[in-house]
């Protein structure tokens, strides 16, 4: 029995959230799964990830084999390093939350700056209608003729 490391996918429709799972290789995606290893939310900001390193360590010492966005996940936790004796990766970068208030003011600045000035930030184009092309038409043929 070949034994894999993998994705169970939880969620709704556009909210996915995966658990990573021990499960045998002929079983489906969202099938039974020998044993619960992990967690993976990739929608929250940052994603979490959750590894429980000593049985990630065991499972591959047994033989299970990670699929790629497995793999993926224990090159960042390092369990991957750990596991093959490789120096263990730099520590995750953990983006700082934008402010979206004061984004939000330095727009309403701009939009105020430009309202201000009570001009047209782009010229007006100038309307051709039918009428002037069949008037242009008319002329050229007028000026062929003679």
């Amino acid at each position: 029995m070949a034994v894999k490391i993998k994705l169970k996918r939880l969620g709704k429709i556009r909210s996915p959230h995966y658990r990573i799972v021990v499960a045998d290789s002929r079983t489906r995606r969202d099938g039974r799964a020998i044993e619960e290893i992990g967690l993976y939310h990739p929608v929250q900001n940052p994603s979490r990830i959750e590894v429980n390193s000593e049985r990630v360590q065991y499972w591959l010492g047994v033989g299970a084999q990670p699929t790629e966005p497995v793999m993926a996940i224990l090159k960042v936790t390092g369990d991957w390093q750990k596991f093959k004796g490789l120096p263990a990766p730099a520590p995750m970068l953990v983006a700082e939350p934008k402010d979206k208030r004061a984004a939000f003011e330095a727009f309403t600045k701009a939009l105020e700056a430009n309202e201000a000035k009570g001009e047209a930030i782009t010229p007006k184009a100038k309307k051709s209608g039918k009428k002037d092309e069949a008037a242009d038409a008319a002329e050229s043929a007028e000026s062929t003729e003679a």
